[in-house]
């Protein structure tokens, strides 16, 4: 088969992965592997993350909740600017 790679491996143990960590995108088998809490779906994440605290997937969604809202902050800031320079009368 043209492009073939083989089988992908666990960085931790070498078995055959699984998939990859939700929180640092490394290859895990089963075995290395435990499960998200408190999700509306269950994600991996490998036994280096769940030691640093990375179990919860908490910390990605503030994350993201601040970027959206920095995204609303800019688009205000540009609102604000535009109606400076151009006020309507």
């Amino acid at each position: 088969m043209i492009g073939d790679d083989g089988v992908e491996r666990c960085v931790f143990c070498g078995a055959e992965a699984a998939g990859p960590c939700a929180s640092c995108r490394r290859s895990v088998c089963g075995d290395c592997c435990t499960l998200t809490e408190g999700g509306a779906k269950t994600w991996a994440i490998c036994l280096d993350c769940d030691r640093k605290g990375g179990r919860s997937l908490a910390g990605a969604w503030s994350g993201f909740g601040i970027w959206l809202v920095g995204i609303l902050v800019a688009l205000g800031a540009l609102v604000a600017l535009l109606e400076w320079l151009w006020p309507t009368r």
